[in-house]
């Protein structure tokens, strides 16, 4: 018998599809019903109650509050840079045909390996939404969103869930091969978002005259993502529990941006719908740690691929926190797939649920899977890909359940 949680989880998504315009109320009512049903009739993992209930925010605060942190502070980030001119002034480097909307997808790629995939997909997010006049295809946004997500696949800084491999004793260098899929999977979307992009709005072909970046908003810009980087580096060289007891990266980033508010002042404007946008995540989040998911199938590459595919419904977080419990992993195939599988729904991975904050138009799952239907089809060849060439390589289970 299927539990009621996942019942009521399963009719929240489908709420959150049909009525894209009710995400974050359908969201909120779906959590109010999981916690409801598990305090009156369930458990939290064997503790009953609003006993039960308080000891897992307990567990799960430090990640809903760097999520919250993380979306907020990179909406100001976003703003900032905006705000420098810069994204308006790179139609002068990047090529004027469909090839400039590649371009830029390869360059978010390439951030997230160094950055939170939330930053890269925002500042690529940014920059289309300046360089196309603001008429961005959803197609491409798609696009954006799983270039953030494959860029971070293969990078233990790049992604939640690599960060987690890295923290529970997982080697960077066994999640580096996700770059193989990652790279087929960009080639097979990249192309086609790139050309929809062109087809609805062509890159500017020139900057505005007179337009000079902003430098101090650059350098704003340049501490903050800086600081998440070496917060994330910090947190992860902690010993346990520490690295896991406090939310670093996300206070850093928020402390940077208050700390330098005096010489350059965010534009708070933004604030409203990014705790909108948070709100809706976290309602998610939250509610897919409490469902009563114990074990998952034995690993196995078929077993990978088809979490990928849940992680575009389900948080990619408590899945890798089971696989790596269980063990047995190819863990660069795993990477791979909770990483980049969360692209195939605009609200299956927070990089995701930040582009489509600035561009609400994306907050319906129709438009996303009619128009980014190539990263659908980058996320099968990516798999394909990385299997053939490299075959299934797991490693030693860590604990019998």
């Amino acid at each position: 018998m299927i539990p009621a949680e996942f019942l009521i989880f399963a009719a929240t998504l489908l709420g959150i599809a049909i009525f894209h315009r009710h995400t974050l109320g359908i969201a909120l009512a779906g959590l109010i019903a999981v916690i409801a049903y598990k305090v009156l009739f369930a458990d939290f993992s064997g503790m009953p109650g609003p006993v039960g209930l308080l000891w897992h925010l307990q567990a799960e605060w430090v990640l809903l509050t760097n999520l919250l942190a993380l979306l907020v502070g990179f909406a100001l980030l976003s703003r900032h840079f905006q705000q420098s001119h810069l994204p308006r002034l790179l139609p002068k480097i990047l090529p004027d045909d469909w090839k400039g909307g590649f371009v830029l997808l390869a360059m978010v790629f390439v951030l997230s390996a160094f950055l939170d995939n939330i930053a890269a997909a925002m500042i690529g997010a940014t920059v289309a939404g300046a360089v196309f006049r603001g008429r961005v295809h959803i197609g491409y946004l798609a696009a954006i969103v799983a270039a953030s997500n494959a860029g971070g696949s293969g990078s233990v800084v790049g992604d939640t869930t690599t960060t987690m491999m890295w923290l529970d004793g997982v080697s960077p260098l066994q999640v580096l091969h996700a770059y193989v899929a990652a790279a087929a999977a960009f080639l097979v979307f990249a192309i086609p978002a790139a050309r929809q992009q062109h087809r609805h709005s062509p890159i500017q072909h020139d900057p505005e005259p007179g337009l000079v970046a902003d430098k101090s908003r650059l350098i704003v810009v340049a501490l903050v993502l800086a600081g998440a980087v070496f917060a994330n580096v910090y947190a992860n060289n902690l010993p346990e529990p520490q690295s896991g007891a406090f939310p670093y990266i996300g206070a850093t980033v928020i402390g940077i941006l208050l700390l330098l508010t005096p010489w350059r002042r965010p534009d708070w404007s933004v604030l409203p719908a990014a705790f909108k946008g948070s709100a809706f995540l976290l309602a998610l989040v939250l509610s897919a740690s409490m469902m009563p998911v114990e074990r998952l199938p034995p690993a196995s590459a078929l077993t990978t691929f088809g979490l990928g595919v849940v992680s575009s419904v389900f948080d990619n977080i408590p899945l890798t926190k089971l696989a790596l419990v269980q063990g047995g992993y190819d863990w660069g195939m795993l990477a791979y797939a909770v990483g980049f599988g969360g692209s195939m729904l605009w609200f299956g991975s927070s990089a995701g649920v930040a582009v489509a904050n600035l561009f609400p138009e994306a907050k319906s799952v129709g438009q996303w899977l009619r128009h980014g239907w190539h990263v659908a089809v980058g996320y099968v060849v990516g798999f394909v890909v990385l299997l053939e060439i490299l075959g299934w390589n797991p490693h030693s289970p860590r604990s019998e359940f």
